[in-house]
């Protein structure tokens, strides 16, 4: 990881317009800041999508309509905080299933079967530890039928192309008959986009500001916090949530371990992330686009998310 954080570092902060991927904003300190921004009362994507999950769990299955025993192969499980709602109805109704969680984080893995083996102790887990689609290689050859689950409103973070490779890279990996439950975050009143972004507690910036710490200890780098802030803007046309950390003025840090020095101008920008918000016409055509069939929308109350499934 470390060869290519750095190479990617480098590429990034070499470029024309600076960049840094947001895939590196969670190390360690960088998944407890995340945690913090979860359950501000502002990011309300945790919450919605919670509540589809917790409210609609009955909805969800039937609408899937496996006749006999099925896999459920969640993407990036993380913590498992929502999907453990979904679970929980399934082993409930005596559902034969088998739940097939990966994630990149063998920590993240190894405490989330810890904890689903204490609360759901008939729950047939089956952890996997690396790449999705090395891992989805398997899912072809399956006896069984799939839902493959990809939520949290992740795809808001591809650009058009990338989101189209990605879903495209799954629908290979899967059987003809397999679902796709996958989260949208819906375009909305832009004020509660921006504030949930722009957050007043500061806790967004100390996430994006987190990553040039990483840098410095990864690649003993001597970056100033202080000399750094944060800025993000909301396009209510495209629906981009664009992130980024601002230079405060012209600097020069060093990079030992890529033996380079990075010049900044006052107030250049570094683009840290990309968050798309979708209109439900746009997630109809992304699906068709990419060869699925979309079966249902599953809105929660107050329609701010949705988690869309849909069929190969």
């Amino acid at each position: 990881m470390t060869d290519t954080f750095a190479q990617d570092v480098l590429n990034g902060l070499t470029a024309e317009n600076k960049y840094l991927s947001s895939k590196y904003f969670y190390d360690d300190n960088g998944s407890r800041i995340f945690q913090e921004i979860m359950n501000m009362p502002e990011y309300y994507l945790t919450n919605a999508e919670f509540e589809i999950l917790s409210m609609q769990s009955k909805q969800i299955i039937e609408a899937l309509k496996f006749s006999g025993p099925f896999n459920i192969v969640e993407l990036g499980a993380g913590d498992g905080f929502k999907t453990f709602k979904l679970l929980e109805h399934l082993v409930n109704h005596d559902v034969d299933f088998h739940y097939i969680p990966i994630d990149i984080s063998q920590e993240a893995v190894y405490i989330l079967t810890k904890n689903l083996k204490e609360r759901l102790p008939n729950l047939k887990v089956h952890p996997k530890v690396g790449d999705y689609f090395e891992i989805l290689k398997d899912n072809r050859t399956s006896d069984y039928p799939s839902l493959l689950l990809f939520l949290g409103g992740n795809i808001g973070n591809y650009q058009e192309d990338r989101a189209k490779e990605l879903l495209q890279l799954f629908h290979d990996h899967m059987k003809l008959g397999d679902k796709l439950l996958i989260g949208f975050d819906i375009k909305k009143n832009p004020v509660i986009i921006h504030n949930a972004y722009y957050d007043k507690h500061g806790i967004t910036k100390r996430f994006n500001l987190n990553l040039l710490l990483r840098i410095s200890r990864e690649l003993e780098a001597d970056f100033k916090i202080d000399d750094f802030d944060f800025y993000c803007h909301y396009n209510p046309i495209t629906g981009d949530v664009k992130s980024y950390i601002v230079s405060l003025r012209k600097q020069a840090v060093e990079i030992k371990a890529l033996n380079t020095t990075i010049h900044f101008d006052y107030n250049e920008l570094i683009w840290t992330e990309l968050s798309k918000k979708y209109s439900l016409d746009e997630i109809s055509n992304l699906a068709e686009a990419t060869n699925f069939k979309l079966t249902t929308n599953f809105l929660d109350c107050k329609h701010y998310f949705t988690d869309s499934l849909w069929e190969k």
